[in-house]
């Protein structure tokens, strides 16, 4: 009994037992201190070596780690160039079920799961993102923002953005803004999805007025625009150009005579428009499309010229002349300096409405619009040459002739 006694001694267990006891605990113990790689973890390495199919990476606790196949593949050829013995990188553990001793690792899934958790800081920070535009698709850009690819749709360009999109397909549109820089915040993240929607609209601190401040200070007299009409109302069109409304006054919309825009506008149409007043006081742009277009005026009275004669007959009487149509339709003034070699008071001493008289014109203002005419020189000796050429056809022979 008593030699049961001491040989259980020291906590009643067998000396065997006991030595395999304290061992256990001392490995637990010491094991307690070692960090050893799980899969799914990012961890910090540094690397080894680097070869054609794998770099070797220690990731510490005397383990070390291969990037080879798919994973090696997975990395951009320009940033694989850059990497470097000695260079400290984040890893991705794939694997611990060691393949000669070695973890199976990947960058590429390192940097986009510190990516994920920088966006979503991102997110609710509400931080401002500096990047450029690396591409797009039909319904918008895309922005790189460290190892991921963020999606802008069109609804979160900004007002300038917008303004300056143009028309055509998204191709069209989209393929300029590769390469812009870009600033935007991180509105939505969806890791399972692998979804990132960006917005240039809530990074940007622009307001419509502001925008409009600057396109005034921008905007040149003359200078040629292509907007996109916004609304119509009675009195003309607003066209937007760059992201400021401006006016295009009824006048100025088409050379003929419409009673509203609607006639020849509609919203959402692209327009060509020349800037024609700029008032920065009261922030007013003043646009024409009509400056744009050819002038059929022009063509119609592109057979006349100054010192034809031409038959008229007197349509209305004023104090200042008499308004006389010719053929085609044309209504020309006869000032009334232009009537009698004598002084009159009033064309109707001498006129009376629809009196057929012969003319001769004396002036064409295209850009007016205005004819003149004139009944005292009908029979004028400066025109003398110019009547006979006339009568003979000479004139028009002379002007198909070339000169010898």
């Amino acid at each position: 009994m008593e030699e049961t006694v001491a040989h259980l001694g020291n906590g009643g267990l067998p000396e065997n037992n006991q030595e395999n006891h304290s061992m256990e605990s001392l490995l637990a113990q010491e094991g307690l201190g070692i960090d050893f790689p799980a899969e799914n973890e990012i961890r910090s390495g540094v690397i080894a070596s680097i070869n054609a199919n794998q770099i070797l990476v220690s990731v510490g606790t005397k383990s070390e780690g291969v990037i080879s196949g798919k994973e090696l593949e997975a990395i951009p050829a320009e940033e694989r160039a850059g990497l470097h013995v000695g260079q400290e990188i984040p890893v991705f553990v794939v694997s611990t079920e060691e393949r000669g001793g070695e973890l199976v690792l990947s960058y590429v899934r390192a940097r986009e799961e510190v990516s994920w958790k920088e966006v979503e800081q991102m997110k609710d920070s509400g931080e401002t993102y500096h990047g450029s535009v690396v591409g797009f698709n039909k319904g918008g850009l895309i922005v790189a923002i460290n190892a991921l690819r963020g999606f802008v749709p069109v609804s979160q360009f900004s007002l300038s953005r917008r303004a300056a999109m143009g028309s055509g397909t998204p191709e069209q549109r989209w393929a300029k803004m590769v390469n812009d820089a870009i600033d935007v915040r991180v509105i939505e993240v969806d890791r399972e999805r692998r979804r990132l929607i960006l917005s240039e609209r809530a990074a940007s601190t622009e307001t419509r007025e502001s925008l409009k401040e600057r396109i005034i200070e921008e905007l040149v007299e003359g200078e040629i625009r292509v907007g996109r009409v916004t609304s119509l109302a009675d009195f003309g069109a607003f066209v937007n150009i760059s992201g400021a409304d401006g006016l295009v006054h009824l006048s100025e919309i088409a050379w003929e005579r419409i009673q509203h825009p609607s006639e020849v506008l509609k919203v959402g149409q692209e327009v060509r428009v020349k800037v024609i007043n700029v008032d920065k006081d009261k922030k007013r742009i003043g646009l024409s499309i009509r400056q744009l277009l050819d002038d059929p005026w022009a063509q119609q009275v592109a057979h006349l010229k100054v010192g034809q004669l031409v038959q008229g007959k007197v349509t209305r009487l004023t104090k200042f002349g008499a308004f006389a149509q010719l053929d085609g339709g044309f209504e020309g003034l006869i000032h009334i300096s232009e009537i009698s070699d004598k002084r009159i008071e009033h064309p109707k001493e001498v006129l009376h409405e629809g009196e057929d008289l012969t003319l001769r014109i004396v002036k064409i203002d295209v850009a007016a619009h205005r004819i003149g005419l004139s009944l005292r020189k009908v029979d004028s000796p400066q025109y003398a040459d110019q009547d006979f050429d006339a009568s003979f056809g000479l004139e028009e022979t002379a002007e198909e002739t070339p000169a010898e």
